[in-house]
Formats: C-alpha cells, structure tokens, sequence
C-alpha cells in the first residue's frame, strides 16, 4: 500500500486543467490500486505562508534551543516536512504563472526544504534527504515551451527538477499541456495527449 501526496497550487477552483488531469490521473490510479491512500493539499484554499525573518530564524535555532514561540512557528513547516517524507508517491498540479510556478507551490517548497531534515550539507556538498519517492507533475502552459524558441523561459520544468532533485528526489514525470491560450482545438489535442500521457504512465 502506497501513500499519495496529492498538491494543488492552480489559483483557479473551476476550469483547471491541471485540477482536472490530477483528479484524472488519481482516479485512475486508485481504481488500479485501490489500497493506496491519498492525501489532499490545496495550496489555493489552504495556503502556505510566505516565509518571514521569524520563521528563518526559528528554522535554523536547534530544536531543544527555541523559545515556545519559535516551536510554534516551525510546527507547520514541521508537519509538511513529515507529511512529505511519509510519502511514497507525489502528484502535483502546477500551472505555469510568468514563466515558473505558482507563489503558493514555492512557499510549500520553502517550508520543505529545511537543512537537517531534508538536505543535509556534507563535506563533498549537499546530500539530499528525500528518496525512493515518486513525482508526477501536472502542468499548464498558455503557450508552448517544451520546444521552439520559448523553451529558453522555461524556469517551470527547470526549476522543480532541480529542487526536487537537490531534496534527493530524481524520479520525475512531468505531463505537459501546453498552448492552453492558443484556442479551443489547441486546447483539446492538448489535453488528449496528456490523457494518452496517463494512460501509458499507469500501464508501465
């Protein structure tokens, strides 16, 4: 039995793709693995908290050396850590906004990633902490850049490979859908291909 992270971060509640294709995907998953459990994070209706000077802090004070109040701080960020490492399977719907994610997806990442508990630092560089995961991220994209000349601005797919990877995480499918501004039929090849994408996903 394996325990699914489920992450939302579209700000919009209705007419998501990404909402839609993770719900997808998850029904499926759970109709082939009916013993796995899921766990919902809405980082849209639920949001994180940016980080503040307090919080920074609180992170990096020994925990038998914080104050009340700085337990109290950490005591979010503490359970996002736990719920992620108690995790064997990540799925994440991540919109592209300006180029790169949502604010809400990043400050759920600032909360995770934490010296100590999720990346250590070594004498050869820093170790991740996160391992035998899988993630499955879910995107939008108004226009296209997978390929062609926008793939330069792509600091979307770029950038969670490299945090995920430098928590530990390196086994990462991302499913695009991409051109979502370019008109309905655009639209719609783009959501059937990301479906042929779950489709061949669930039956590897």
């Amino acid at each position: 039995m394996s325990k699914i992270l489920h992450i939302n971060s579209s700000v919009r509640g209705t007419g998501s793709i990404s909402r839609q294709l993770t719900g997808e995907f998850l029904n499926r998953w759970q109709a082939t693995y009916p013993a796995d459990t899921v766990t919902e994070l809405d980082l849209a209706t639920n949001p994180v908290p940016h980080l503040t000077e307090q919080m920074m802090g609180a992170f990096f004070t020994p925990a038998d050396k914080r104050t009340p109040e700085q337990t109290s701080t950490v005591a979010l960020s503490d359970s996002l850590v736990a719920q992620l490492l108690e995790s064997d399977v990540i799925v994440i719907g991540a919109p592209m906004y300006n180029f790169s994610i949502s604010s809400s997806l990043k400050a759920w990442i600032d909360h995770v990633a934490r010296a100590g508990l999720t990346f250590k630092y070594t004498d050869t560089g820093p170790a991740g902490l996160v391992t035998g995961k899988k993630v499955y991220v879910f995107t939008s994209r108004g226009g296209v850049y997978s390929e062609g000349p926008a793939k330069v601005m792509d600091f979307h797919e770029t950038y969670l490979r490299a945090v995920f990877g430098f928590l530990g995480i390196t086994d990462i499918s991302f499913i695009h859908t991409e051109g979502v501004a370019m008109g309905e039929d655009v639209v719609a090849k783009a959501v059937l291909a990301s479906r042929t994408a779950i489709s061949d996903l669930l039956a590897a």
